[in-house]
């Protein structure tokens, strides 16, 4: 089975076939494209690149014949990958007729489905060369990869199958990370994780892909390290992600930068929906639990308008599919936009697809005032939706480098936080919100300023006596110039006047 070249599953004059019509007919291919629509249909590279290129064209009303096509890959640094322009005119010349095409579209997604199928039984046979596997649960696995295989848009002569839920087995959903009890993650699955810039998100991503290597992240994984694929497009590997994954205790051996190859001395940064099938390839070969795609719209192709939520379905809805066939997660780093509005995942920038694909969302705030930090799980849709936010710090670490010490920051969890994202983000915008913590925080700077160290417990009888709330009075801690840190004297937390050096703020308190 392992010897088995997938190039013999394949019709190459099919595919050629097919190409020809698309570059005589931009009706054909749109006609084709709803038959064609994985992005592994195609054997050979050149072809993938050649058709998403063709389509590209047809659905924005642009002429798809030979000479169009050359300059639109040629714009979009794709004209090698599609093996030139001499290659397009051959393809060109392999038209064996226009009404054909369709017909030529049905045999390349038979074989396409054929050679997932192959792929299923290749993971079938790793899963039972692991002793720690049960055979009745890799069995059940293979059966479920097996459907999946087939194609989703395979045409069936218009006959139409039924199955009876009783002959459909039940399974419970695999976590691949568990809180609490709780799932936050499923396995084989798109997340996303939003915030505005300076949040934590992408060290969040870093804290993720570190547990997945160590085997750490309590689920499914747990006692597994996996490999992690790392996808980033805003940060450098030397200055920024290698000395974050040792400060977090990254297994580096486990981690790895995965860009597109354009030519021998040339990469891009992977593109979706165009290069899933090679990432598809990656994952299953190297037995990857986690892609980073930092930042996620970075990655949608440059044809693809990320405002409209049909366009931007075209690369999130296969890279879900694909998360599923292989039960790696993807985790999609996301920014938020300008709005005012609490919901974190309306906040994300983008058409309303970036938070309807997605199976969990999780919401990154900083309150400005006492530098509090907040993770809130805003969609979990295989889970309990309303899980507790957790606090977070990002704290200094120092990792020495062969040209000196580089001082990062590391993503540490503090537990659940009696604040949600959705709170923090409407105290920014409610004025009855900032005047009420504003005269919280007059008060407690008169108050510490008259007592000097007061317990945390005593602050706040006193604070509520005076007609604030618990909450009101932690908010206005940091606009107040007051710290918590531990008592002079005795034991436990206190709350006093921020030392001008060797502040302790972001230690953990009251």
């Amino acid at each position: 089975m392992n010897g088995l070249d997938q190039s013999l599953i394949a019709d190459v004059d099919a595919e050629r076939a097919v190409l020809g019509a698309c570059m005589n007919s931009s009706t054909v291919t749109l006609e084709v494209a709803e038959i064609l629509a994985e992005p592994d249909d195609f054997i050979r590279p050149a072809h993938r690149a050649m058709f998403w290129a063709l389509v590209e064209l047809a659905t924005t009303d642009k002429p798809t014949d030979p000479i169009s096509l050359r300059d639109h890959l040629q714009a979009s640094g794709r004209l090698a990958e599609a093996g030139g322009a001499r290659y397009l005119l051959e393809v060109n010349e392999s038209l064996v007729s226009v009404h054909q095409a369709t017909h030529h579209a049905g045999i390349v997604a038979q074989l396409a489905e054929r050679r997932r199928a192959v792929q299923a039984a290749r993971v079938l046979l790793q899963k039972l060369e692991n002793p720690e596997r049960e055979t009745g649960d890799a069995l059940e696995e293979f059966a479920a990869d097996v459907a999946r295989a087939r194609h989703p848009n395979a045409r069936t002569g218009g006959r139409i199958r039924l199955t009876p839920a009783s002959q459909i087995e039940p399974r419970p959903v695999v976590w691949a990370w568990e809180d609490d009890g709780h799932g936050r993650i499923p396995a084989g699955s798109l997340v996303s994780a939003a915030g505005r810039e300076g949040t934590g998100k992408s060290s969040f991503g870093i804290w993720l892909a570190s547990e997945i290597t160590r085997g750490s992240l309590p689920g499914t994984l747990y006692g597994q390290p996996r490999q992690v694929v790392y996808v980033a497009v805003e940060d450098s590997w030397s200055h920024t992600l290698v000395p974050r994954l040792i400060a977090a205790g990254a297994d580096l051996d486990r981690v790895y930068r995965a860009e597109a190859v354009v030519d021998e001395d040339e990469t891009s940064t992977l593109s979706l929906p165009h290069d899933l099938a090679e990432l598809e390839t990656v994952i299953t070969k190297h037995g990857v639990g986690l892609i980073v795609l930092d930042p996620l719209m970075s990655t949608i192709g440059g044809t693809i308008d990320t405002h409209r939520e049909r366009d931007v379905r075209k690369a999130l809805d296969p890279l879900a599919r694909l998360a599923d066939r292989t039960g790696a997660v993807v985790l999609g780093i996301a920014h938020f936009n300008k709005g005012s509005g609490t919901d974190a995942s309306s906040l994300i920038t983008g058409s309303g697809a970036f938070k309807n694909v997605p199976r969990a969302i999780f919401g990154f705030a900083a309150d400005p005032d006492d530098g509090t930090r907040v993770m809130t799980q805003t969609k979990n849709s295989l889970g309990i939706g309303d899980l507790p936010s957790l606090e977070y710090r990002i704290v200094s670490a120092k990792v020495e480098t062969a040209d000196g010490t580089a001082e990062v920051g590391r993503f540490v969890f503090d537990g659940h936080s009696e604040r949600s994202v959705a709170q923090i983000l409407g105290d920014r915008t409610d004025p009855d919100e900032r005047s009420e913590r504003d005269e919280a925080a007059a008060w407690l700077s008169d108050y510490i300023t008259s007592q000097g160290e007061v317990a945390a417990n005593d602050v706040m009888k006193a604070g509520m006596a005076a007609g604030f709330s618990k909450d009101t009075l932690k908010r206005a801690k940091g606009r107040a110039g007051v710290e918590s840190r531990k008592a002079s004297f005795g034991s436990g937390w206190v709350w006093a006047m921020a030392r001008s050096e060797g502040s302790t703020k972001g230690a953990k308190g009251a």
